[in-house]
């Protein structure tokens, strides 16, 4: 079941289930380029996470700065209030049992890493969307690069504003060798072998689909 809720102001969507097995409070972090597959992994996990039977909340960067983070610019300080608001709210959901996944390109390591801080260790699962420029630019549903190019954009993460690619993230990501159901398994195996889900209902020659 999907539904849309608010709270802290803004609206999320959650992928509810009948059945929540597990209570373990968790954040999956997908960070990387525009264009990159943060949002659509992460859509395709969320609803895999879902038919486990456990309860997912997503936080997607676009839908929070339309409520949460509405009248934010793109400067860097505009920026970093923008991640630390979404941290703020998925801190709270892991300190409550929960699980949740953020899609945010999320572009500097330090705000990264104060996101991380708020959780305990081992509850923060840094997902670099490892996605090379060229093909964001060539993706581009939005036509924000081409805007970017000619000028019209000013500040766009890839192009005249840095993105630092995560040193240490616990998972990487390839959207162009491996499809989004390829991908969405890797973070449920990882999230297996850490006992925030059971590796028991999924046998090891089954597919996620």
């Amino acid at each position: 079941m999907l539904a849309v809720h608010t709270q802290y102001g803004m609206d999320y969507m959650e992928f509810s289930s009948q059945n929540d097995r597990y209570r373990h409070g968790v954040c999956i972090w997908f960070t990387g380029l525009s264009a990159s597959g943060k949002s659509s992994t992460a859509d395709v996990l969320a609803r895999w996470i879902v038919e486990q039977g456990r309860r997912v909340t997503v936080l997607d960067g676009d839908v929070v700065r339309t409520h949460l983070c509405k009248g934010l610019g793109f400067s860097k300080e505009d920026r970093d209030e923008n991640i630390r608001r979404i941290g703020f709210v998925a801190s709270e959901i892991v300190r409550h049992g929960g699980l949740v996944v953020c899609a945010a390109i999320s572009p500097y390591r330090a705000i990264r890493d104060e996101v991380r801080s708020r959780m305990q260790e081992g509850r923060f699962i840094e997902v670099y969307v490892a996605t090379p420029l060229e093909v964001c630019e060539q993706r581009d549903p939005k036509g924000l690069y081409v805007k970017a190019r000619q000028g019209i954009l000013k500040g766009f993460t890839g192009i005249d504003d840095p993105y630092e690619a995560p040193l240490q993230a616990e998972i990487t990501l390839d959207t162009v060798a491996n499809s989004e159901e390829e991908n969405s398994r890797l973070i449920i195996d990882h999230l297996m072998q850490l006992g925030l889900m059971d590796g028991q209902s999924l046998a090891p020659s089954s597919k996620v689909f």
